[in-house]
C-alpha cells in the first residue's frame, strides 16, 4: 500500500486531501485509480490514517479515511545524527539509511577534517537534496514523521544546538572497553533526546573531542575495527534501535 504525507489541515472529518507533488505522482507516476487503497499520515500524530481514493482533481486528490490506527511506529526516544560531511554522495546514502533506523533529525556537521567545504548555493541545493531523500526513505520504511536534514552547522553550532539533550556520545577511534558503550546504550530511555556524533573521514580533532566533552558528550568505542564514516553512523542507530524496542 502506498504512503503518503499530508499537513495536519489537510484532514478534515472523514475526508483527506493531498496536494502538491504527490497528486502528479498519484496520478500520472503510480496511475493510481478511484477506489485504490493508500495510507496517509499527518507528520503530528502518531496515526495511521488508511483511506480510499475518492476523487481526482487537477490540484488535489480526495481520499476517503476508511479507518485510523494508531502507529507506534516511531523510535520512543528522539535520536539526532550529527554527522561530519563526508565526500562525494555519501551524505545520500547516511540519510537514506539512517531514516530507515529511525533517526529523528539530521545535522551535517562541518569539522575540521571535512574535506567538502559548501557555499551558502550549495549548501541549499544539498539540504534541498537531503530532504527530499529523507521523504522518500521515510514513506518506504512506513515512517510516521519525515526527519528533518538540518542546515550545516559549525562543530561549535552543532555543540550547542544538542546543549540540553540528555544523551550525548561521540565514537573515537582512541576511545575503549565496549562494556563502557554497551551501557551508555542501556542507559538511553523513552522519551529522552539522543545526540550521536559521527565524525567525518579522517575523524575528530582532539581539540573537538574536548570541546564535545566540555559539552557533555562521551566519547565511546565501536569495537576494535575502524569504521568508515558512513558505517559508524548506522552502527550505533541499529544499536540504538534494538537497544529502544527489544521489548
Amino acid at each position: 500500500m502506498h504512503q503518503f504525507f499530508v499537513g495536519p489541515n489537510q484532514i478534515e472529518d472523514d475526508t483527506a486531501i493531498i496536494l502538491g507533488k504527490d497528486v502528479n505522482h498519484i496520478k500520472n507516476v503510480l496511475r493510481m485509480k478511484i477506489g485504490e487503497e493508500i495510507r496517509i499520515l499527518n507528520g503530528r500524530d502518531d496515526k495511521e490514517f488508511c483511506c480510499q481514493i475518492e476523487k481526482m482533481e487537477e490540484e488535489q486528490v480526495l481520499c476517503k479515511i476508511r479507518f485510523v490506527k494508531q502507529g507506534g511506529l516511531e523510535l520512543p526516544a528522539q535520536v539526532f545524527l550529527f554527522q561530519g560531511l563526508p565526500k562525494g554522495d555519501k551524505m545520500d546514502l547516511i540519510v537514506q539509511k539512517s531514516v530507515e533506523l529511525g533517526v529523528t533529525e539530521i545535522i551535517p556537521v562541518a569539522t575540521k577534517r571535512s574535506i567538502v567545504k559548501l557555499d551558502e548555493k550549495k549548501a541549499g541545493r544539498k539540504e534541498e537534496r537531503w530532504n527530499k531523500i529523507s521523504e522518500a526513505a521515510a514513506k518506504q520504511s512506513r515512517r510516521q514523521h519525515i526527519p528533518k536534514v538540518r542546515s550545516v552547522m559549525e562543530w561549535q553550532e552543532a555543540l550547542n544546538y544538542a546543549k540540553e539533550f540528555e544523551v550525548k556520545l561521540i565514537p573515537y577511534e582512541l576511545s575503549s572497553g565496549m562494556e563502557e558503550t554497551k551501557g551508555q546504550i542501556e542507559s538511553i530511555a523513552p522519551g529522552q533526546r539522543v545526540g550521536i556524533f559521527i565524525g567525518p573521514e579522517g575523524g575528530f580533532e582532539e581539540e573537538e573531542i574536548n570541546l564535545a566533552k566540555e559539552g557533555g558528550a562521551i566519547p565511546i568505542t565501536l569495537g576494535k575495527r575502524i569504521l568508515r564514516t558512513e558505517t559508524a553512523g548506522f552502527t550505533i542507530l541499529a544499536w540504538i534501535m534494538y537497544h529502544l524496542e527489544k521489548e
